[in-house]
C-alpha cells in the first residue's frame, strides 16, 4: 500500500540492486528475499512473477520488450508463466494476448500506427507506458521499477507516476529505483537511499 523509492546517483548499485529483487541474479540464500512472507531468494523471474511480482527493468528495449517481436508476443514473453490464460493445454492463446495488449494500449494512451505493431516501431514514451501498462494490467502484489520516467515527455511521465500511486493506493507495494529526485518527491511514501 506504499511506494518505497531507492534514490541515487547512476553506478550505485541501483541495476545489480533490480537484478537481484527482479531474479535476473540468483541470490545466495533462500531468506535474502521474500515475497509475502516466502522465502525466494534461489527462484528465478517467473517463479516470483507466479509470487505476484511485476519487474520493469530500466532498459525498455532490449530488456523490457524484444524490438522484433509485436506487442501481443511481448506479453506472451513476461506473463506465459504467470498467466493461466495465455497457456492452455500446452498451447498459446494468442488472441488472449492480443486482448491484453489492446487492453494496455487503450488503458495508457498507446500511441501506434498498427493495430499490434513490433515493439521497436513505437516511441520511448509510448513503449514505456506499454511496458509499464503491461506489468500493472497484472494487478501484481509487488511492483518493482527501475528508471520509471527516464528519457520520456511529460505526458507519458505524468501517466506512469499516477499509474504506480494508483496501484499502491489498491494495496500494492511498490519498489521505485530512480535517479530523478522531483519524481520521487513527487511519488514516494518512503525514501531509501
Amino acid at each position: 500500500g506504499e511506494v518505497v523509492a531507492i534514490a541515487g546517483v547512476a553506478g550505485n548499485g541501483q541495476s545489480e540492486f533490480f537484478d537481484a529483487v527482479s531474479g535476473e541474479r540468483i541470490l545466495h540464500r533462500d531468506s535474502m528475499l521474500q515475497i509475502d512472507g516466502k522465502a525466494m531468494g534461489r527462484t528465478g523471474v517467473n517463479a516470483r512473477r507466479k509470487a505476484g511480482a511485476a519487474f520493469v527493468p530500466e532498459e525498455r528495449l532490449g530488456h523490457g520488450a524484444v524490438p522484433a517481436f509485436s506487442l501481443s508476443e511481448n506479453v506472451i514473453l513476461t506473463r506465459h508463466a504467470s498467466d493461466r490464460s495465455l497457456i492452455r493445454s500446452g498451447l498459446v492463446q494468442r488472441g488472449d494476448a492480443s486482448g491484453i495488449s489492446h487492453r494496455v494500449i487503450k488503458d495508457f494512451d498507446v500511441r501506434k500506427g498498427k493495430p499490434d505493431p513490433e515493439a521497436r516501431s513505437l516511441s520511448g514514451g509510448n513503449l514505456q507506458k506499454f511496458v509499464i501498462g503491461r506489468e500493472l494490467d497484472r494487478k501484481p502484489g509487488l511492483l518493482v521499477v527501475n528508471q520509471p520516467t527516464w528519457g520520456v515527455d511529460a505526458g507519458a511521465s505524468a501517466t506512469i507516476r499516477q499509474a504506480i500511486i494508483d496501484l499502491s493506493r489498491q494495496g500494492s507495494a511498490v519498489v521505485v529505483i530512480s535517479q530523478d529526485l522531483d519524481e520521487i518527491f513527487e511519488i514516494a511514501d518512503r525514501i531509501a537511499v
